[in-house]
């Protein structure tokens, strides 16, 4: 069985990553969403262990010490991380998996993973990502402003990713990115052991005549 794929996806807050990750998870049920550790609190409506594991910052500190992450990071006041050991049993058992996380945890992966599919996800403009913070409701003003600043900054970090989508309409983005997963799975170093399999096969056959 070949391993699956490791789809890392990111963008600026606001950008629509987790709509764009859960209709493709929806829509693709080989598709793992790897749910992140985070000390910030939960905004309403999400579920500890569905949008994210909720820990103190004790804990995930604990958690950092015993190397517990394929990648972490500080954003906006809180620490985020990716569980490793989830990450890599999917991915032998076949299962792609799709990373939501932000320009410095994916340095990391980029370093420390040689297959990954790297995508960023942008906004149509700039005035619209500004209206999608402010119309989730649930930052303050200084909030706001930083996480606008940084979508400045993250759009200077993009030459580690390999592709990039634009989420104007939601349906197209995943469109987008099921069409780049299709792309990558038919890419020749990942078919090489198909081809083995057919050449292996091949010796087997009675090529005569008669």
């Amino acid at each position: 069985m070949e391993d699956g794929l490791l789809l890392v996806v990111s963008g600026p807050a606001g950008v629509g990553k987790g709509n764009v990750c859960q209709a493709l998870c929806r829509r693709n049920p080989n598709l793992y969403y790897s749910v992140s550790c985070t000390t910030r609190p939960p905004r309403q409506g999400e579920q500890d262990g569905v949008n994210y594991h909720f820990v103190s910052e004790q804990k995930f500190k604990e958690y950092l010490q015993q190397g517990s992450f394929l990648e972490w990071a500080y954003v906006h006041d809180h620490y985020y991380g990716t569980p490793v050991h989830m990450v890599r049993q999917m991915l032998r058992a076949g299962r792609d998996v799709i990373l939501e996380i932000d320009t410095q945890g994916a340095e990391q992966v980029h370093r420390n993973v040689d297959d990954g599919v790297f995508i960023f996800l942008l906004p149509p403009t700039m005035p619209d990502l500004i209206r999608r913070i402010k119309n989730r409701g649930t930052e303050t003003p200084e909030e706001i402003r930083k996480r606008f600043a940084r979508a400045y900054r993250e759009l200077g970090e993009i030459e580690i990713y390999d592709y990039l989508v634009i989420n104007e309409i939601l349906e197209v983005a995943v469109s987008t990115v099921e069409a780049i997963i299709v792309a990558e799975k038919c890419r020749t170093h990942r078919r090489r052991g198909f081809v083995q399999q057919l050449l292996e096969k091949g010796d087997k056959f009675d090529l005569s005549l008669d």
